[in-house]
């Protein structure tokens, strides 16, 4: 059993409280340039809703999830809005959303169950769609404590985006660590369009 909600739920004010020390703002900018304000966002995975609020305030509409019930209830007392208590593969949502933001989240499902999700994805999303991921890079999937992870490289991403064909990988790449004073590690992010 994936024990990744567990750990978030029994340490969620101090992973809330870590969500802020990142001001860097680069990959939600670059999700967003690709479509129009006002769309709809589906924030998955949406951990603090620090994400949720930058998107409100450049002038989209947000729906907030995350599994880890104790972090929606933290998210929702920041937001000042509902966050939807729900696991990855729960999703179930047909055609709503202009763009998903999938950051340094679906990584906690094991490849498996990522490869049962990302057609979900795709139904959730509106024809033109976009689709923003982000993974630690590297090749060895396993439990750091209880949380796992699922790793990827830019071929291992690649086998994963052409089990869903509906999808276009448009962008791909690399960026460093943000979290100040933790050991550095690399990020692979990719975005898809419908």
């Amino acid at each position: 059993m994936n024990t990744t909600i567990e750990y978030f739920d029994e340490n969620a004010e101090r992973c809330f409280a870590d969500a802020f020390t990142i001001t860097e703002r680069t990959n939600q900018d670059r999700f967003l340039a690709e479509f129009p304000a006002g769309g709809s966002i589906l924030d998955l995975g949406c951990g603090s809703g620090r994400d949720t609020a930058y998107f409100r305030e450049k002038g989209f509409v947000v729906t907030p999830t995350d599994g880890s019930a104790r972090m929606c209830a933290l998210a929702s007392d920041y937001l000042g809005m509902p966050v939807r208590v729900q696991e990855f593969n729960e999703l179930d949502d047909v055609a709503l959303y202009d763009g998903i933001f999938a950051s340094a989240s679906i990584m906690h499902l094991e490849y498996d169950r990522l490869v049962e999700l990302m057609p979900k994805l795709v139904r959730a999303l509106k024809p033109d769609g976009v689709l923003y991921v982000s993974f630690k890079y590297g090749e060895h999937d396993g439990y750091l404590g209880k949380r796992y992870y699922t790793y990827m490289t830019e071929e291992r991403f690649a086998a994963l985006a052409a089990t869903v064909p509906e999808l276009t990988v448009t962008q791909v790449g690399i960026f460093g660590n943000e979290h100040p004073g933790q050991p550095d590690f690399r990020w692979l992010w990719a975005l898809l369009r419908k």
